[in-house]
């Protein structure tokens, strides 16, 4: 006999799908949504949509936005001469709540990984280096997760980009050796960027 209705075990199933969501979690997820009123749900359902509808990457820096450029990238005030190179949107937002920041962005998309069949052409670096040539950028700031996958990325960015007349930084020690940035504290990400050091070639 099956513990669950066939609706509520599907919908358990797509809440397992979720990054960080186990088994348990999925069903006290499962339930708030069976205890809720038919216009909360409604509403839920509508967000999902919506976001898969609306949202798309930036042409510009590859951050989130409903528009074709995103707000950062449309923001006068900042300095254009920084450009600061992040793995994913999720460690430009933890940066962004340092407020340690104030240059511009370009997201990779992705780290360099062979295992996961993972190389700079599946990343966002012709980009990268189209906005080096076109734009007013003096230092590339990389901060990348020390991961193996954030070295190796780390080290092809430095080789890539060591020939230009560019200064190019990466964040200072006391990001730990395997940690994302994502979950770093924003005083530790904060001192990370003002403590950053020059990578020479």
């Amino acid at each position: 006999m099956a513990l669950y209705p066939e609706s509520l075990q599907n919908l358990i199933e797509q809440f397992q799908k979720l990054p960080t969501i186990g088994r348990k979690s999925a069903e006290r997820l499962a339930m708030a949504v069976v205890e809720s009123d038919y216009k909360s749900v409604e509403d839920f359902s509508k967000s999902l949509t919506e976001v898969k509808d609306r949202i798309h990457t930036c042409k510009i820096c590859g951050n989130l936005t409903e528009d074709d450029v995103c707000d950062i990238c449309k923001d006068i005030t900042r300095n254009e001469e920084y450009l600061c190179i992040v793995e994913d949107v999720r460690n430009l937002i933890a940066i962004e709540k340092s407020h340690a920041y104030r240059g511009k962005y370009h997201v990779l998309g992705g780290l360099i990984s062979p295992s996961d069949g993972l190389g700079p052409d599946q990343l966002n670096i012709d980009k990268l280096l189209e906005r080096i040539e076109k734009e007013n950028i003096e230092e590339v700031i990389l901060a990348i997760s020390s991961t193996i996958e954030g070295e190796t990325t780390v080290l092809f960015l430095t080789n890539l980009l060591s020939k230009r007349n560019i200064k190019i930084t990466k964040l200072a020690q006391g990001i730990p050796v395997g940690s994302n940035l994502e979950y770093f504290d924003q005083l530790t990400l904060e001192r990370a960027l003002e403590d950053r050091r020059e990578i020479v070639d």
